[in-house]
Order: C-alpha cells, then structure tokens, then sequence
C-alpha cells in the first residue's frame, strides 16, 4: 500500500518531535523532514551519518553549533511568516546541535550525501527573494538553499502565498529525467494565519494513476513523489509553505501541465 500523501503532526509532541519522515515511510530514495518545537532550555543534537542535514529556523531564538563550530545565538522570528530565516546547513557524518534560548519551531530537511560541502550559517540577508506570478497567482519566494549554494542534494525554499492566490501554479512537476526537467522529491510542510484555517493541494499526473486533492490545515505535510502539485490558499489565510527537495541532479528544473502555456505567457 502506498503511503499517504499527506501526513498530519504528533500534537502533543513526544520529546518535541512534530514530524518525523523518512525515505522509508515515504515510500522514495532522498528527502528526510522533521519538525521540533522545543521549549527555552531544551536542547536537540542530530549526527547526521551518511545525510546532509539543513535546519530552518521558523521562530524563536537557539544557539546552534555544528562540530563544535559555534555559531551563536540565531532567530528573529516570532512566525515563519515573519520576515526571512536563519538556517544552518550540516554536512554528512557531522553533529548539528541546538539549544534553544526561546521556545522555538524548528524544521530539518535531510539528502544522502558525502561531506563534501562544509557547514555554514545562513543568515536572513544570505537569503534570496523574489516576487513570482501575477495577480492571484503572485507569491513570495525565499531560497533558503538554492541551487547555487554549496550542498551535495538538498534544496530548500519558503514561500508565502497570499489569501485567494494560487501557487506552484501553473502546475507543473519535476519526476522525471528529461531534457529541461529533472527529478526531484518534494515536501511541503503547511503553516497558515490564523492557524484554523485550511488550504487545498492537489497532487496528479498526466495518466491519473495519481490523483488527491488534499485539504491540509495548519503544520500538515503533503508528499509529493511524483506529478503535479498546484496549491490554493482560500480569502483570509495567508498560506506558508517549507519546501524541501532532493533527488540524483540536484537542479530544479520542471515541466508545465499541458494546457497551461496562456498563463505562462502572461508572466
């Protein structure tokens, strides 16, 4: 039996631990996800073995090392909706430590990996923006690790999408290797404002063997192994959205859904 797409968190958290996906229980080769809130005083430390490890501070305040490298005390967020990140990248066989000084969300985004890139702090203005779409199809893009940032497989991304407007849209995937598309695995881990209200993912492909629509509420994850996966967020609730994806080319580089090609005229 395939896996849900779409994972609800451990509330209240054992030990903190909000989300906890792995390639297995995902049913794919690469991307790992985990979500901690963790309260003032509490700590976390992750050795990463044979994974790159990326964490993404969402709120609050930690001090965060990795290998004894300390970076200090990071976060000025009070939401993931509230300017940009700090993150930490880790490399493979390293130990990422983290004690924090608020309470804190913390988000780890996890690609197998060999240690090649060294650890580093990322700070909100390391941070990319940029403004993509038109009308109720703008969102606001935040690459957190992008392509052109040292790292083996991982990237990740926020991305703020405002109430009414549509995002990833067009739809398009990225599950195959092919000229101007490469292969990627994908999460989405879901915040809303206010936090009762819901958004809605549709993931499918071109043959249908894949076809959910999913109503996700606050701190959900959606899976997405294949296909395309449009996003809505409906009037009131501005929508956030973590993304993190890896796969064997680490490049994002997707198809359109057929039928869409007016809309991306119009960009």
């Amino acid at each position: 039996m395939s896996p849900s797409l779409l994972v609800k968190p451990a509330l209240p958290a054992a030990g903190g631990q909000v989300h906890r996906i792995t390639p297995e229980s995902a049913g794919w080769r690469y991307v790992g996800f985990e979500v901690f809130d963790l309260l003032a005083g509490q700590g976390l430390v992750r050795d990463s073995s044979d994974r790159e490890q990326c964490l993404v501070l969402l709120s609050g305040r930690a001090s965060v090392s990795v290998d004894g490298r300390d970076f200090g005390a990071i976060g000025a967020r009070r939401s993931p909706f509230d300017g940009k990140p700090f993150a930490v990248y880790a490399p493979a066989r390293s130990r990422l430590t983290v004690a924090a000084e608020a309470n804190c969300e913390l988000a780890v985004g996890s690609a197998p990996a060999e240690g090649r890139a060294p650890p580093r702090l990322i700070r909100p203005e390391d941070v990319g923006d940029e403004v993509r779409g038109t009308g109720t199809n703008t969102r606001y893009i935040r690459d957190v690790l992008p392509a052109s940032a040292a790292a083996e497989r991982l990237l990740v991304v926020e991305v703020l999408t405002p109430g009414g407007h549509w995002s990833s849209y067009p739809p398009h995937k990225h599950d195959s290797e092919q000229v101007g598309e490469t292969q990627l695995e994908e999460i989405y881990y879901h915040r809303l404002s206010p936090p009762a209200g819901f958004a809605f993912q549709r993931v499918y492909t071109d043959d249908r063997t894949l076809d959910e629509t999913l109503s996700v509420e606050d701190r959900d994850v959606v899976l997405v192994p294949r296909g395309y996966h449009p996003v809505s967020a409906p009037h009131g609730f501005e929508l956030y959205y973590l993304n993190v994806m890896a796969g064997p080319v680490r490049s994002w580089q997707v198809t359109n859904a057929p039928g869409y090609e007016f809309i991306t005229r119009r960009r």
